[in-house]
């Protein structure tokens, strides 16, 4: 089964994306790269327009929302290794933008009770309320960004995902298990 061209994502105002260009004239892929790339396209639409509505309603970047939603969920708070694991980025990434927010008011900064060199971050009280009404909002924006799929749909993606998600997981231990 082929995709018709009423299911291909629109171009916009950026040109034809990695699944478009893929499919136009090739009817060799593989399925398995053409949902490859439809995953990837709607995953990077999805990003871009979450980024562009936190910039334009919050001023605020998606990197700095994320590790605000990872101390939120953690109000103890945890180390800057912790955060940057959890938001698989480097070490020097989640210390930069640490310190800007502990400037800015939004984070507290406290040694470890235990260890001297560890240093714990948490949300201060007004980090909890403005990410508080940014949570709200990208709530409501990544449903508005969904609207058009009826909730049976959702179910159906929400399942079929997780089997891909296992099904990838499973070819990553394969792949590093001798």
């Amino acid at each position: 089964m082929s995709a018709e061209p009423a299911d291909l994502p629109d171009a916009g105002l950026h040109g034809l994306d990695s699944e478009s260009r893929a499919h136009g004239g090739h009817a060799d892929h593989k399925a398995e790269l053409r949902l490859w790339l439809r995953l990837l396209t709607c995953a990077t639409m999805i990003e871009g327009e979450i980024r562009r509505r936190l910039r334009d309603r919050f001023d605020v970047t998606l990197p700095r929302f994320d590790l605000m939603a990872q101390l939120e969920r953690t109000p103890e708070g945890m180390t800057l290794g912790e955060l940057s694991r959890r938001m698989m980025v480097s070490n020097g990434n989640v210390t930069g933008l640490v310190d800007r927010l502990v400037t800015e008011g939004v984070l507290q900064r406290r040694q470890s009770d235990t260890d001297r060199r560890a240093h714990y971050v948490s949300l201060t009280e007004a980090g909890r309320r403005a990410f508080a009404a940014m949570a709200a909002e990208h709530e409501d924006w990544v449903a508005d960004l969904f609207a058009d799929l009826p909730p049976g749909e959702v179910e159906t993606l929400m399942t079929l995902l997780g089997s891909a998600k296992r099904s990838v997981q499973r070819s990553i231990r394969n792949t590093v298990e001798p």
